[in-house]
C-alpha cells in the first residue's frame, strides 16, 4: 500500500529547501486502528511526509531525473507530541547535500508552531536502469506521474525546473 500524504507544497528554494503541509482528516483509513479510542498520526508517517517533502525537493532540483527515491537512512528521530485529526502538520525540511543518487536533509514537522517530529535523514535516487524496452517505459511512467503530482502540489507562481537543469551539489553548513 502507498500512501502520499504531502497535500500541499507552500515554499520552495529550488534544491535547498522546502515547506509543506499535511492535513490530518479522521477519514483517513490507518486512524482507525492507531489507537481506536485516541486516534493519532503514526510516527512513522510523521517521517515518511517530511521524506516525500524532501522527494519533492530532490525532484524539482535534478529535473525529475530519478524515477525512484527511497529513504537510505534515517537518525536522531525525535517525536515530541501527538499529531490529531484535525491538525495541519507543517513540514520543513532543508538540504544538506544532493549529489547525483544520493542527497541529505534536516527536516522538522510542526502543530500549531509547536515542534512535533524532528530528523536527519538520507535518500537515495535512481531510475531503475537498463533494463530494456519495458523498463525504459515504466521509468517515463513514473517520472510523467510525478511531473503531474507536482503540477498540482507545487507552490502557486513556482515552475517545475527547466529541462535540462541536471544535478548540482549544495552543501550546507552546520552538523
Amino acid at each position: 500500500m502507498k500512501f502520499e500524504l504531502i497535500d500541499s507544497v507552500l515554499d520552495l528554494q529550488r534544491g535547498q529547501r522546502i515547506v509543506a503541509v499535511k492535513a490530518v482528516s479522521l477519514a483517513e483509513e490507518y486512524l482507525a486502528d492507531h489507537f481506536p479510542t485516541f486516534p493519532v498520526l503514526p510516527g512513522v508517517f510523521m517521517l515518511e511526509a517530511l521524506v516525500e517533502a524532501a522527494a519533492w525537493l530532490v525532484r524539482d532540483a535534478t529535473d525529475f531525473a530519478s524515477s525512484v527515491i527511497l529513504l537510505r537512512e534515517a537518525r536522531n528521530v525525535t517525536y515530541k507530541s501527538f499529531v490529531k485529526p484535525g491538525n495541519l502538520l507543517r513540514l520543513e525540511v532543508a538540504c544538506r547535500s544532493l549529489e547525483r543518487g544520493r542527497s541529505e536533509f534536516d527536516g522538522t514537522g510542526f502543530c500549531d508552531r509547536r515542534e512535533v517530529v524532528k530528523a536527519r535523514f538520507g535518500l537515495v535516487h535512481y531510475s531503475t536502469g537498463p533494463g530494456g524496452e519495458a523498463t525504459a517505459e515504466a521509468d517515463q511512467r513514473m517520472i510523467a506521474a510525478a511531473r503531474a503530482k507536482w503540477a498540482y502540489l507545487r507552490p502557486r507562481g513556482s515552475t517545475a525546473a527547466p529541462a535540462g537543469a541536471g544535478e548540482r551539489r549544495v552543501t550546507t553548513t552546520g552538523a
